[in-house]
């Protein structure tokens, strides 16, 4: 027979382990770098840049449009990057409190 009470402490014992999970995203951190490193870009796990190093060598005028276009390569290699991290540690954290339904993805509860 189905026993609500144990299901309704598995959803509570999933809903704290989701805000834990939630919480410990901003230490995540992945970083990436475009142009043979001259820009470097860092993200966590929440989806915000949290540094950026640009060598100092390609700050000139004419080479700005470059510079954006390293920027903008740089971050979303980090930002692809992080995605896996965050999957992995939402797999982690919620490990033995649902069952393993394929096509299941709490991704999106983030």
């Amino acid at each position: 027979m189905f026993d609500m009470m144990n299901m309704l402490g598995k959803v509570k014992e999933l809903q704290a382990k989701m805000k834990e999970a939630q919480d410990n995203l901003q230490h995540l951190t992945e970083s990436a770098e475009s142009g043979a490193g001259m820009v470097k870009v860092t993200v966590n796990g929440k989806k915000q840049v949290i540094r950026l190093e640009i060598d100092p060598d390609i700050i000139k005028a004419e080479d700005r449009q470059m510079l954006q276009d390293l920027v903008v390569a740089a971050t979303n290699i980090a930002l692809n990057k992080i995605d896996e991290k965050v999957k992995e540690e939402m797999k982690k954290t919620t490990q033995g409190i649902i069952p393993n339904i394929p096509g299941l993805d709490l991704n999106g509860l983030i």
